[in-house]
């Protein structure tokens, strides 16, 4: 050992092959095992996103230079531009309504003891793939309350506060006394009284009549007033009952509105009893008996949600169902970071609950809310399944979105060029969220 050295002086620097890492592997050997990820990666994204680049610029046949014909297609095409503006839509609401029902659910859950049961029940969506997802809520939006859930529900709401009439189907038969009006029925000639007025009509199944009715009777006339029978005039079995005529085996219009109408206003209005006999007074003579027509409402059969109206909220309210489970699984474990001294001393101040929510859990929650919703805003732009599988052929072009559309231009219309371009448009459009997320997750792991 020289006295250099003895006495302690500085030794050569390592040399970059026999340099480690903070965690004491060579850098050469890190490489190597980091070569087949590494090789996986070029294989896999790399080389994809550089040949759909070139591609992008090429015709459909890929043996000439297109220029950037393909990507003016993206703002001339009404297919793309359809999806763009839905893709719109998505971006702002989608991801804006799932963190604020997981910020509201995280928040709630900390104050009930059951919590952790309703976290799993609303993050439970998440373990369903996207395609079970479509197909459950397919089911969900039939037009069919039968069948949907959500005409179910809409539809007994709606009945509750304005019922349809029991006779959607009911119309003048042969020879009838009756004649259109105005969505429904009114008499050939005016009515007097002392008369009994028929006013027979068919349409209506035996078994489709309202419980209520009961067998037709032929209103007796009375002096000073005008009566009548509103009834089925069908009898089953050929040469049996009367046209025009009361028979044993019919029944009465229960419920039946019947209007007395003059110079187009209408001067007395009645409702037939469960025999399908009404009576006016004497104010109605010389009218003409009118059936309006909400005696023929038809049935209310909810809304067409997938409708090309409604598709796309639709086919949103259906992600919101999958991911406001992730974000509140996000949110409940930032707000279990935030210090309860800070909540304590806000309301110690005066501070209400809301006043608290509001200018306290929020603020320090900006972070965690800021990831969430700039992760679901990357997840949106390359939503395909749920628009593929929810919306039924006649309202798909109206939900369409970027990514179905790269579908249908690359398989179905034989476009690759656009398809690609259309590729390489999404690209765009996620790096910068993407580089805005990892700069804030830096920021985050630096404080």
């Amino acid at each position: 050992m020289t006295s250099a050295t003895a006495a302690g002086a500085p030794s050569a620097p390592a040399t970059p092959e026999s340099r480690k890492s903070v965690t004491g592997t060579r850098r050469t050997v890190a490489a190597l095992f980091l070569l087949p990820a590494l090789v996986l990666l070029g294989a896999l994204v790399v080389y994809p996103i550089g040949y759909s680049v070139i591609r992008s610029f090429l015709d459909r046949s890929g043996d000439s230079f297109a220029g950037f014909d393909n990507y003016k297609a993206l703002f001339t095409d009404d297919g793309i531009r359809t999806a763009l503006k839905n893709n719109i839509i998505w971006v702002v609401f989608a991801p804006t309504v799932s963190t604020a029902l997981g910020l509201v659910f995280a928040v709630l859950t900390e104050r009930v003891r059951w919590g952790t049961a309703f976290k799993l029940v609303v993050f439970m969506p998440m373990a369903i793939s996207m395609l079970a997802a479509g197909i459950i809520f397919r089911l969900v939006y039939d037009q069919d309350p039968d069948k949907g859930v959500a005409n179910a529900v809409w539809v007994g709401i709606h009945d509750t506060f304005a019922p349809s009439s029991a006779f959607p189907k009911a119309h003048p038969g042969r020879e009838s006394p009756l004649k259109p009006d105005q969505g429904g029925f009114i008499t050939k000639a005016t009515v007097h009284t002392g008369e009994s007025v028929a006013l027979p009509l068919v349409g209506v199944a035996p078994d489709q009549m309202p419980k209520s009715a009961k067998r037709a009777v032929r209103a007796e006339a009375e002096p000073g007033k005008i009566t009548g029978t509103a009834w089925q005039d069908f009898t089953r079995g050929r040469g049996v009952g009367k046209l025009g005529a009361v028979d044993p085996s019919e029944q009465g219009y229960a419920g039946m509105r019947i209007e007395a109408v003059k110079n187009g206003r209408v001067v007395a209005s009645t409702k037939a009893a469960g025999d399908g006999t009404f009576t006016l007074p004497a104010a109605a003579d010389g009218a003409q008996l009118r059936l309006p027509a909400s005696n023929f409402t038809e049935p209310y059969n909810g809304v067409d949600w997938l409708g090309p109206a409604l598709v796309t909220p639709a086919v949103i309210g259906a992600y919101v169902w999958m991911w406001a489970g992730f974000a509140m699984v996000l949110i409940a474990a930032g707000l279990a970071g935030v210090p309860r001294e800070l909540l304590e001393a806000a309301r110690v101040d005066g501070a209400n609950e809301w006043q608290v929510f509001r200018r306290v859990t929020v603020p320090l929650l900006a972070p965690v809310l800021a990831v969430v919703t700039v992760t679901l805003m990357i997840n949106v732009l390359k939503i395909f399944d749920l628009v593929f599988i929810i919306p039924p052929g006649s309202s798909q072009d109206d939900a369409d979105v970027l990514a179905l559309e790269l579908y249908r231009k690359g398989f179905s219309e034989d476009q690759p060029g656009v398809a690609s371009a259309i590729a390489v448009f999404l690209l765009l459009l996620v790096i910068p969220v993407m580089l805005f997320n990892i700069r804030r997750l830096r920021r985050e792991v630096r404080r």
